[in-house]
């Protein structure tokens, strides 16, 4: 049943003869959309320009089909959740768009953004991180408690959160791509950002799995800091070698000079030199 409510003389100023619908202490209405402000509490900053062209056209073939997410602030509206649609609405020329208003407070507000970020795996993984550190540090909750909050395995959650240990230029990687989240958490188990640096290069240059990387990380943290002095190629090559080891049970060497070099295998009697040749053959 659609009633009309009395407004406040700012609300009425700002949104004069609204349509509202009462629903469950919600209201639905078609706000001016210059009426409302970003929510400086939003976690996505990344927003692909492609992405936001695609929505603009759609919204001026369809308009806002889902309402945004609003609360109401002194000078007007601010956003909780749906500020790509909002920026779509700007550039496709709307005047009003559909919005449900809720109180919320500041915390609330990032809490509900994230979600909807993460239900529509809007979020990069550095600003996904970013978001719960701000929640774990403006709520004083546990890891354990916003896991639940939000739905995630709190494993995920911590693995998330080591992330930001990561150096900056490491961090860029992965948002753009180059490090996909697997690849980063090795790396960011490695102790000093020097080795980081090298299993970093060694996945981009070498284009190493996940599991390549999980090997090459243990060779990295084993070494010696007089041995540390040799390129991510070096460790590359390490790890190329320990594979072999352990796919034919004994000592592998590959030794490599410019553009050539030898593979060492080696045995030590008659019977494993036989159990080599077949496995070889």
């Amino acid at each position: 049943m659609v009633k009309r409510k009395a407004l406040g003389r700012g609300l009425s100023a700002l949104i004069p003869d609204a349509d509202k619908l009462d629903n469950g202490g919600e209201l639905f209405f078609q706000c001016p959309v210059e009426a409302i402000e970003p929510n400086p509490y939003q976690p996505r900053q990344d927003f692909s320009e492609s992405e936001l062209e695609e929505m603009v056209a759609s919204v001026r073939e369809k308009g806002i089909i889902t309402p945004l997410l609003v609360s109401k602030i002194e000078s007007g509206y601010q956003l909780i959740a749906g500020e790509r649609r909002w920026r779509a609405a700007q550039r496709a020329g709307l005047e009003r768009v559909p919005v449900v208003v809720r109180e919320a407070t500041p915390t609330e507000s990032l809490e509900l953004a994230l979600i909807e970020n993460i239900h529509r795996k809007d979020l990069n993984p550095i600003e996904e991180a970013l978001a719960y550190r701000r929640l774990l540090e403006e709520t004083g909750i546990t890891q354990e408690v916003l896991a639940k909050r939000l739905g995630r395995d709190r494993s995920s959650l911590t693995n998330l959160l080591r992330l930001l240990r990561l150096p900056s230029f490491i961090q860029k990687d992965l948002v753009d791509g180059r490090l996909s989240v697997g690849h980063a958490r090795v790396v960011a188990g490695l102790k000093t950002i020097e080795d980081q640096k090298a299993l970093r290069d060694a996945v981009t240059k070498k284009g190493l799995s996940v599991r390549q990387a999980e090997a090459l990380a243990k060779i990295i943290g084993k070494q010696s800091p007089s041995r540390k002095k040799g390129t991510e190629y070096d460790y590359y090559f390490q790890s190329l070698a320990d594979n072999l080891k352990r796919s034919l049970g004994t000592k592998v060497d590959i030794n490599k000079r410019g553009r050539q070099g030898r593979i060492v295998i080696y045995f030590y009697s008659d019977d494993e030199l036989d159990r080599l040749l077949d496995l070889l053959a």
